[in-house]
């Protein structure tokens, strides 16, 4: 799997952290999506898979 983020379309909305910190957090000063792992390990597909689900902007985009 590899995680696409595109930052443009970001709104802040936060659910992709909510869904799976150990891959997004999001900026301070604006509260964009900071992708923390392009290349996230296979037990963390689903969680993935549910934050890129969850994106009210659709600015995850997952490679499998």
């Amino acid at each position: 799997m590899k995680v696409i983020i595109d930052e443009d379309k970001c709104v802040g909305a936060g659910q992709c952290v909510l869904a799976a910190a150990e891959v997004f957090d999001q900026r301070e000063d604006d509260g964009i999506v900071v992708l923390l792992d392009a290349l996230p390990p296979e037990e963390l597909h689903s969680s993935v898979e549910d934050a890129a689900a969850r994106c009210p902007a659709l600015a995850i985009e997952v490679l499998k």
